[in-house]
């Protein structure tokens, strides 16, 4: 784990059914449910491919985050690297904002990947522009924004990258 962050005892992981119990109390306040979804809906949504990777961020035990990792038709839209993911749906907790848990997770993952998908050179994502929070900790992490932007159904997104 790097020196500068701020939550121990944080990992990722695959998501299993071990933690479903867990998923079924995550909460997120309405005006952050306009940008994301809830982890049990997007799991098992019957849309999302078979091979979308479900990660949580663990504090000690505890399911505190969430996020998926996409390819397929989806990703195309924001980048046309072979070797690129897709990141959506991040997500922490109601109950575990604000200790720094988006930050350690989002810096635990290229060593994640390098383990999970040696294959994979980049992450991409798209975040919407009235997002400003999400923005900021995505820059704040590693993520760049070369100023392209997708139209998304709930209006313009910046897409960012990560390169692993």
């Amino acid at each position: 784990m790097a020196a500068d962050t701020t939550a121990p005892n944080v990992k990722l992981v695959p998501y299993s059914e071990n933690y479903t119990e867990q998923l079924s109390a995550f909460y997120l306040p309405k005006d952050q449910l306009e940008f994301t979804s809830l982890p049990l809906d997007k799991i098992f949504s019957p849309t999302i491919c078979n091979d979308t990777l479900h990660i949580l961020i663990l504090s000690g035990d505890e399911a505190a985050g969430y996020f998926a990792l996409e390819t397929g038709e989806k990703l195309q839209a924001y980048s046309t690297n072979k070797q690129a993911i897709l990141l959506t749906s991040f997500s922490i907790d109601a109950k575990h904002q604000g200790k720094g848990l988006a930050k350690t997770g989002l810096k635990l993952l290229p060593s994640f990947m390098k383990e999970a998908a040696p294959e994979v050179n980049e992450v991409v994502l798209g975040v919407n522009k009235r997002n400003q929070a999400a923005i900021n900790l995505y820059l704040q992490t590693g993520f760049i924004d070369g100023g392209e932007i997708f139209e998304g159904p709930k209006g313009p997104q910046h897409i960012l990258h990560l390169n692993l």
